[in-house]
């Protein structure tokens, strides 16, 4: 900077100068814009190297999730999800599930019981870990009616087994199973991985991630298709849908915003269904009507409605499924090593003024050494 010759009272800076400072204000607006975006599903994301998206499929560590679910088990997904070459098993060995109901209440009550006493992620292996995770996913389906023992039946069996289902809809729930395991970074799985970042133990992270999971803008989404089918097998598929269009009452369950083509989760089990004669006429006539394709909510709960699962069943199996994705992310998140802590932006009311004059002002000073230790709680003790 240098006085401007012409005018003393302006003065003259580089120009290399002014556009430094141009940059570090721009990259400031931009942190603050980006932090705030994030929260709504725009950039930045978290970085990870579980789940993708490509070509309107998603993909485990670079396998395609639709593939996988012609003939792998939720077994053999998380020995993908987890990199690890050694067989899974969800075992039932020291499972203690709250009440004598079982469902979603029994499911959280459960959880909650093994997380107020539940040990630290930290200075643990993976191996450890991992094993904790199968009794995890194992008591969340026990929880919502599976029957049977790990080293028996694969979980799709002891599902199938709760429910009174056979070799076939056994097949149909593996399916549902291996096509919901994981979905990137969901807003239940950003829950867990914040939870995970602070440590807390597994039941606690699985516990936020199920919370967050089961609002009926996410993975309860097929309890609302569910009670859609319910009133097209009351009244017809005609009249629901007459009604819905009529009352600008969106249907539940078509349309994906990062599936524009079509949820390909959705064909794959539809594909493989024959859902009652009036729920397949209700997602054609939707289809017709409005162009939008079914998602994996409706093709859950078109599975739940051919089998006569119980009512929470789309959900029992999008959140025991989910249960090992969650889970997964939350490794990966204490990895980082990292307490994940967003910034607020402050749009509240003008701050009051302080009747209290500054520090310095006050004739405050920072006091000596000799006080801080003669002041100080905890001492140091010679050993």
């Amino acid at each position: 900077m240098i006085p401007d010759p012409h005018d003393p009272r302006k003065s003259l800076y580089r120009a290399e100068d002014v556009a430094v400072l141009c940059r570090k204000k721009q990259v400031g607006r931009k942190r603050e814009a980006l932090a705030a975006g994030t929260i709504f599903g725009s950039e930045p994301c978290v970085y990870s190297g579980i789940t993708t998206f490509s070509k309107g499929r998603a993909f485990y560590r670079g396998r395609d999730s639709i593939l996988l679910s012609e003939t792998a088990t939720l077994e053999d997904v998380a020995g993908i999800l987890w990199n690890t070459q050694t067989p899974v098993f969800f075992e039932t060995i020291g499972i203690s599930l709250q009440g004598d109901e079982r469902g979603r209440q029994c499911a959280f009550t459960s959880l909650a019981a093994l997380a107020a006493n539940g040990h630290s992620t930290h200075g643990r292996t993976d191996s450890a870990l991992h094993a904790e995770i199968g009794r995890l996913v194992a008591l969340v389906a026990q929880a919502f009616g599976a029957q049977g023992d790990a080293k028996e039946k694969f979980i799709h069996e002891r599902l199938a087994q709760g429910w009174g289902q056979g070799s076939e809809g056994a097949d149909l729930i593996r399916r549902a199973l291996v096509l919901v395991a994981d979905h990137e970074l969901t807003s239940s799985t950003f829950a867990a991985r914040i939870t995970a970042s602070t440590g807390a133990s597994l039941p606690g992270c699985l516990l936020t991630g199920l919370a967050t999971f089961s609002g009926p803008l996410h993975g309860d989404a097929s309890g609302r298709v569910r009670a859609v089918f319910d009133n097209v097998e009351r009244l017809g598929p005609e009249h629901v849908v007459s009604h819905h269009l009529q009352t600008a009452i969106p249907i539940p369950g078509f349309g994906h915003h990062l599936y524009p083509d079509g949820d390909a989760r959705a064909r794959a089990l539809l594909d493989r269904l024959t859902p009652p004669k009036e729920i397949a006429s209700f997602i054609e006539r939707v289809v017709e009507l409005t162009g939008l394709m079914p998602n994996v909510d409706v093709a859950l709960a078109a599975l739940a409605a051919q089998l006569a699962l119980p009512g929470d069943a789309s959900f029992a199996l999008f959140a025991t499924a989910r249960s090992v994705g969650l889970l997964t992310h939350c490794i990966e998140q204490l990895r980082v090593g990292k307490v994940i802590r967003p910034r607020g932006r402050y749009t509240g009311p003008a701050l009051e003024e302080s009747k209290l004059a500054p520090i310095k002002e006050q004739g405050h000073r920072t006091p000596d050494a000799a006080t801080l230790d003669k002041n100080r709680v905890f001492r140091p003790i010679g050993r």
